[in-house]
């Protein structure tokens, strides 16, 4: 199995709101600007997590995102099936077809790998994550950062 951009940047995106949710929404914009993301693949991926329940909008000024459930009940395996990715190791796609028709003489390691990854995944909540003092020194270091830089290209006033 091979994890997409989409299921890693749907990973880093909600690790990123439930780091920065405590302060109100946050908006797509600035998980764009922290975690070098496009704004228009974010808000394809917000579509799928809001579907999916683990996110809502927040409408209005100030509005933005935050997470559709406390960050203890939302498992990376959740987020990474909510936006279409597959956790399926097996070359059929779990359809048992794999030699000409034919279930293959691996299924059954592949199929038992995908089970493992899933599990695996799925006991890992975001809370789990967050707690970690690494991802908190990196959050806050990205945002810094992107602080900086959207400042160094914002138009100066003339007096």
């Amino acid at each position: 199995m091979k994890l997409s951009t989409k299921g890693r940047y749907a990973v880093t995106a909600m690790m990123d709101l439930a780091v920065n949710d405590r302060d109100g929404p946050v908006t797509l914009s600035d998980i764009s600007g922290w975690q070098g993301i496009s704004l228009s693949y974010l808000e394809q991926l917000f579509s799928k997590l809001r579907k999916a329940r683990l996110v809502e909008g927040v409408r209005g000024p100030g509005g933005g995102y935050r997470l559709g459930k406390p960050a203890d009940k939302i498992s990376i395996a959740q987020i990474i099936l909510a936006v279409d990715e597959s956790i399926d190791s097996t070359q059929c796609k779990g359809s048992e077809d794999c030699l000409a028709g034919d279930r293959c003489m691996t299924h059954k390691l592949w199929e038992d790998l995908s089970f493992r990854l899933y599990e695996f995944l799925n006991g890992i909540t975001l809370a789990d994550f967050i707690k970690r003092p690494e991802v908190r020194r990196i959050s806050v270091q990205q945002n810094s950062t992107s602080s900086q830089i959207s400042r160094m290209f914002q138009p100066v006033a003339h007096a």
